[in-house]
């Protein structure tokens, strides 16, 4: 025992190596992002093959988000706990069966549960991912850069997941979104073998599963009220009985939270402004992004006609903006501080969200991807200052609850964005569609404004936070 206390730490990586495994990582990541919204564009297409409505298949999306979310902070505690490599192996390794059983799923209900599991090995793979690039980057503006990097890859795949669905759903049927993940988790897996090497945290906390437990039930049913509000009447007794068990739920966390030597959320950070607003930054954004997917998603099938393939083409501005901007703002974060790119996704966002808010039948399609592109722009800004942030708002030790928290935020935005998104144009016409989505737009300009709200309590100094 006093032998392995003694035992020197592992010696630094190369340059080189620190990079591969940024790169492996961010390799995998793409995965997360993409599963988020790939089956956008493919709802009608699932809807048709399975034999359900649009409302139903809102679920196919949020059961992955939710159970995402909910489990972003444990993951990253057991990965602290059993080692990163470890966890994030067993994630890719669940995410990739549970693939499998979503590409022969042969109803909604084992879709859902398939999408619900995926979730839950992605969960192993988002915060862990960042830990393990967080570790391995130790000089404050090299650790900056990767994470505009990984930033970028993430975003990437959160705007290009429209489009490889359509591609892929034109090309061979909706299953093909599921089946293309078979030989990426393979290759992840050798890879992740062969370079990144096992780290955990010096002392793992203890799992809090009371806590876990309150908040996944927290999440699922707000997104739950959310998702069938519409359907069952917002004032309806269910409806009720939903917003007073949700509120019973929020309460019975924070008070157990509060009480938890080695809570799951540590919920004193929030009296900082800064980790608090990064947080709810993440959260706004994602919600920006979702709302934005899926309402052109449903536009341009619905009202215009369009195919999948045509659709999901839409949303390469996006992608663009988000995979050229989002290095750029790390460098920015690392040269002069989180402040500058936050006001530059702000400005953005609200200027694409803008730009459709009097969106109709006849809106000329350039129009719409000049609005796509700016909502990129800003997205790729606001994703590498909002998580240098709330990871330096933590102690490096806890590097993977760091990450886990910021994740969360982004899983709860992109959750919340699908269900608030639906149940806007929920039961419209396509003639009416495109009036209905009119807040949807609105919703995406007023999380642009809140990050200026943001950059204003953003310190500087959060990026020189080791």
């Amino acid at each position: 025992m006093l032998t392995k206390s003694l035992a020197a730490p592992p010696a630094p990586l190369s340059a080189r190596r620190r990079w591969t495994v940024l790169a492996v990582c961010a390799f995998s990541m793409f995965l997360v992002g993409v599963d988020t919204t790939i089956v956008n564009v493919g709802l009608p297409e699932i809807g048709h093959g399975l034999g359900v409505g649009t409302h139903d298949l809102e679920w196919v999306v949020d059961a992955y988000t939710v159970v995402l979310a909910s489990l972003l902070v444990v993951s990253g505690a057991l990965a602290d706990r059993w080692g990163r490599r470890r966890v994030f192996r067993y994630g890719l390794v669940v995410f990739g069966l549970a693939s499998l059983a979503c590409a022969l799923a042969p109803s909604l209900g084992v879709l859902v549960a398939a999408r619900a599991v995926q979730g839950a090995g992605a969960s192993m793979l988002s915060p862990v991912a960042l830990a393990i690039v967080v570790n391995a980057m130790p000089d404050r503006r090299e650790r900056a850069r990767a994470i505009g990097v990984w930033a970028s890859v993430f975003g990437l795949s959160m705007a290009a997941g429209p489009v490889i669905g359509g591609a892929l759903i034109a090309a061979f049927g909706w299953r093909s979104v599921f089946w293309i993940n078979t030989p990426v988790i393979v290759a992840a897996l050798v890879l992740v073998a062969v370079f990144v090497p096992e780290s955990r945290a010096a002392r793992a906390r203890r799992l809090d599963w009371p806590g876990q437990t309150l908040l996944t039930v927290v999440l699922c049913l707000v997104v739950g009220i959310l998702i069938e509000g519409p359907r069952i009447d917002w004032a309806s007794p269910t409806a009720l009985i939903g917003y007073a068990l949700a509120m019973a739920a929020a309460t019975a966390f924070v008070m157990v939270e509060l009480r938890r030597e080695e809570p799951l959320m540590d919920l004193g950070l929030f009296r900082r402004p800064p980790f608090a607003t990064a947080v709810l930054g993440a959260m706004a954004v994602f919600v920006a992004l979702n709302v934005s997917l899926l309402l052109n998603t449903l536009y341009f099938q619905h009202t215009r006609g369009w195919t999948p393939l045509a659709t999901g083409a839409t949303t390469l501005p996006m992608a663009l903006g988000a995979t050229l901007c989002a290095p750029w703002s790390g460098n920015l974060v690392g040269r002069l501080g989180p402040r500058r790119p936050l006001v530059l996704a702000g400005a953005f966002t609200v200027a694409g969200g803008l730009c459709l808010t009097r969106l109709d039948q006849d809106t000329s399609v350039p129009l719409i991807l000049f609005a796509h592109l700016l909502i990129g722009i800003g997205f790729g800004f606001a994703n590498a200052p909002l998580t240098n942030t709330a990871v330096s708002g933590l102690p490096a030790t806890r590097a993977g609850v760091a990450g886990a928290i910021t994740s969360t935020a982004r899983q709860i935005g992109a959750a919340v964005g699908i269900a608030v998104a639906g149940g806007l144009v929920a039961g419209t016409g396509p003639a009416g569609f495109a009036a209905a989505s009119h807040p949807g737009w609105l919703l995406v300009s007023a999380c642009g404004l809140f990050l200026f709200v943001v950059a204003r309590a953003s310190q500087p100094a959060a990026a020189d936070t080791p």
